[in-house]
Order: structure tokens, then sequence, then C-alpha cells
């Protein structure tokens, strides 16, 4: 079974060529999942972080101090999402922000240092992706998609994080490539203004649903995923959403695309659809 997999944040190789950085991911993925099952699948990775590089910023600094003010906005709407409790400082600067990731950091288990390294780093990448609906990054990101889902011709695609988003618009942009089943890890589409207002096609002009081409569509979240929100926004916000499910995948490394493929829901996901066949 042919497997197109969308990787997320963080997975930008300097130096390499978009074909070797995406046969490295390909192999990540498949060894991330049990051996049955990955001896039964072809996973390749549409990679596309090289395109994400701006101006020679992006993959450079990773500090709160080094978010432009778009990246900026970003982190804001999504600290208005997490509904942050009174008394802690929700001001816009660089301290007050410190000041509700270590609460964050607190609450979830996870350390400061982590904490903001993350939340950096995500919104940096996400940032060069939504920057604007024409944007070359955004619009070559996609079409780097597009163009695994037609030399592949996937029954499935596995989307993760950021991933999740460049699938989604890709999928919508050509329904005319079927896909079985989506599968969506750790995803941000629902998160309110900073990602799901800014989708292509736009909700405010379209309802958002499952992309038309798409038979299936699950997701799944770690309930600390720091991204992965609103809790159950996916099928609150999206139509056609067969399975949205919040289930721990890892006390600590509630993100990270190794921990998702290993999980017992995506394994049963994937080993479900492949004994449907």
């Amino acid at each position: 079974m042919q497997v197109v997999g969308v990787h997320g944040i963080g997975n930008y190789q300097p130096g390499a060529a978009a074909t070797e950085a995406a046969r490295h991911l390909s192999d990540v993925w498949t060894g991330a999942l049990p051996a049955q099952l990955a001896s039964e699948l072809t996973l390749d990775v549409a990679y596309y972080a090289d395109l994400l590089q701006h101006q020679g910023r992006q993959g450079g600094g990773s500090t709160l101090a080094d978010l432009d003010p778009f990246e900026l906005e970003l982190v804001e709407q999504w600290v208005v999402a997490l509904s942050p409790p009174q008394g802690v400082a929700t001001g816009w600067g660089t301290k007050p922000l410190r000041q509700y990731l270590a609460w964050v950091s607190e609450v979830r288990g996870v350390g400061k240092p982590l904490t903001e390294w993350f939340v950096t780093r995500f919104f940096k990448e996400v940032a060069a992706y939504l920057r604007g609906p024409d944007n070359t990054a955004r619009m070559s990101a996609r079409q780097r998609v597009i163009e695994a889902l037609e030399r592949l011709r996937p029954e499935v695609v596995v989307a993760h994080s950021l991933g999740s988003v460049v699938a989604y618009e890709a999928l919508w942009s050509r329904p005319d490539i079927g896909v079985k089943l989506l599968v969506t890890l750790g995803s941000p589409l629902a998160m309110p203004h900073a990602v799901y207002d800014r989708l292509l096609p736009s909700p405010a002009e379209q309802p958002a649903g499952r992309p038309p081409g798409v038979g299936r569509w699950v997701n799944l979240a770690d309930p600390g995923d720091l991204v992965a929100i609103p809790e159950k926004g996916m099928g609150m916000a999206f139509s056609g959403v067969d399975v949205d499910r919040h289930t721990l995948i890892d006390a600590f490394d509630f993100h990270k695309v190794r921990n998702y493929l290993s999980a017992r829901q995506v394994v049963a996901t994937l080993s479900s659809h492949l004994n449907d066949r």
C-alpha cells in the first residue's frame, strides 16, 4: 500500500538536496512503525522544509526575541486560544510572553527551555507558510506535496503538524487526486485565528470540510500537544472528519512524529485500512 507522508516543523536539512532529505525522512517514518505494518506499505515523505527558509532567517534564531511582528501575532492568537487563567500575564511583550510560557511548562510538565524552543520553532515555520495566500513559500510547498501525490498516487496520506495544513490545502486544490484515507496527527488546522482563519480555501468564503477527493478523514492528537487545539476542535471546525480522537502519545515528547507513528491508535488506523482493502 502506498502512503505519502507530509512532515511537520523542525525537519529542515541544511545542505541536503530535497530528494535526499525526502529519502531520509521516509526512512525515519517507516522505522517508527511496527515492523509488520511497515513491511506491508511503502511510505514516502514529501519534503518541503527547504522552501520555508526566509531570507536566511528561517532555521536561524531559536529564541522568543528572534520572532518578527507577524510571528508574534500568531503566538498571541495561540495564547488566546489556550485561555490562560487569570493572574497569568498575557501582555504581548517578550517578558509577559515568557511568564505565560512558564505557566504552560509547569502545567504540562515540560521544561521552560524546551517550551520556548518549541513555540519559537513552530511559529517561525508556520508564519513562513501563512504569510499570505500568494507567498512563494506557500505555493511552492503546496506544489511539492501535489507533485508527490501525482507521482505516487497514494491510497493514504499521513500529515503531521504543519504538514497537515500543507496537505489540506494541496488536497483541496486538486480534488481529482483521489485519496482513500487522510490521517492528520498533532494538527493545528483548527487553531482559531492563527491557522484556521488563514486557510485556503478560506472558511469565511467556503465552509471548511474534508477535501473533496478524500474518502475518509481521521484526526489523532495527544491531549498534551500544545498546537493541536482546541481539544476535539477538528470535529467541530470541519465537516467530514470521521474520527477526532485525543489519545496519549507520550508524556513528554507529545509532538514528535516518531511517537505519533508508533502510537496504538495510529497503528490501528493504518492496519484497519489495510485489512479493509
